[in-house]
């Protein structure tokens, strides 16, 4: 067997030296994370939770029930899916953008089972009405509906009539009051009628005669509760001036208004002031406690009356008391 040849210490090839070299160095070194490119973030989805796509699909699908007649309305012609994304879409801009209105107390407003808001009437144009229903729908957790009790007027008007049915409107009276409140409905009157949507400048947030309280029997017979509403801001819209009597006999119209601006700038005249809105519930007057016939006495029509009008009063210049100015 041949000698190994041994290699002294020191003249090892330089080659073999540099290769160990690397090997330790690389055992050393640190093993580098692996880089990942971060994944792109989702696009945020549009308000609403809805994308265009999806809204557009919405929009075509909705289109194509009006066509084809595939929708419900109640017996009373409401017209639920149509207010809910076109009446009520086009109130909101009105609503939250010009009169901004604010709202108290809806917790008084019941979560199920019907109930009577009775509230206060003004503003020459009954725009506190519609302003009411959004505020009810839009601020109570269960986004109930308010169905109104409008006046004869409403329902002789071409275009206006199927608005105000499909809207969940109805005619004022004891009869369809009872049963939509018997079906479990939110109702709202406005007992003051022309008298108070009518009434001149002078006299705002005074409130005119609440009629012999019909909206107390029925509530009564009903069995739900009476919530009291007073709205302030609407009064000051249009302030009415005038009235041209004659001119509204005419036209068939309970008052004509004469505000500063109409009828002198034509149809700009139309165009309401933006005033800032309060719209507050107050605690709600049971009638659970009344026998079957209290709705037939004339004496509890009246004191239950006077106290649903008081409180509205009463809570009308407290508000007026606490706001800053009639436009913020």
């Amino acid at each position: 067997m041949a000698d190994a040849k041994v290699i002294p210490f020191g003249e090892e090839p330089r080659a073999r030296r540099k290769a160990r070299r690397t090997a330790r160095a690389t055992a050393l070194a640190p093993v580098p994370e692996a880089r990942t490119e971060p994944e792109p973030a989702p696009a945020p989805r549009p308000a609403g939770g809805r994308t265009l796509d999806e809204r557009i699909a919405g929009g075509l699908a909705f289109l194509r029930r009006r066509i084809t007649g595939d929708y419900e309305v109640d017996d009373f012609g409401y017209d639920k899916e149509l207010t809910d994304q076109v009446l009520m879409s086009l109130l909101r801009p009105l609503y939250d953008k010009y009169f901004r209105v604010e709202v108290k107390g809806m917790e008084h407003i019941p979560a199920d089972g019907g109930a009577l808001i009775v509230a206060n009437h003004s503003g020459t144009l009954p725009l506190d009405g519609l302003m009411l229903q959004v505020a009810v729908h839009d601020n109570h957790p269960a986004q109930r509906h308010l169905r109104l009790l409008a006046a004869d007027l409403v329902f002789v008007l071409p275009v206006m009539n199927e608005l105000a049915r499909k809207a969940g409107h109805t005619l004022a009276c004891a009869e369809d009051a009872q049963r939509l409140l018997e079906r479990g409905e939110i109702v709202g009157v406005m007992p003051e009628g022309f008298k108070g949507i009518g009434k001149p400048f002078a006299d705002r947030y005074k409130l005119q005669r609440f009629g012999r309280g019909g909206f107390v029997s029925t509530a009564l017979r009903a069995g739900v509760p009476i919530v009291p509403c007073s709205i302030v801001g609407a009064e000051e819209i249009y302030p009415m001036i005038g009235n041209a009597k004659t001119l509204a006999r005419v036209l068939g119209l309970p008052y004509f208004p004469v505000t500063p601006t109409f009828p002198w700038l034509g149809p700009l005249g139309a165009v309401p002031l933006p005033t800032k809105w309060t719209i507050q519930f107050g605690e709600p007057i049971s009638t659970d406690g009344y026998p079957a016939e209290a709705a037939d006495d004339p004496m509890l029509m009246f004191n239950l009356t006077d106290q649903v009008r008081e409180t509205i009063q009463h809570t009308l210049y407290k508000l007026l008391v606490q706001r800053r100015s009639v436009f913020f």
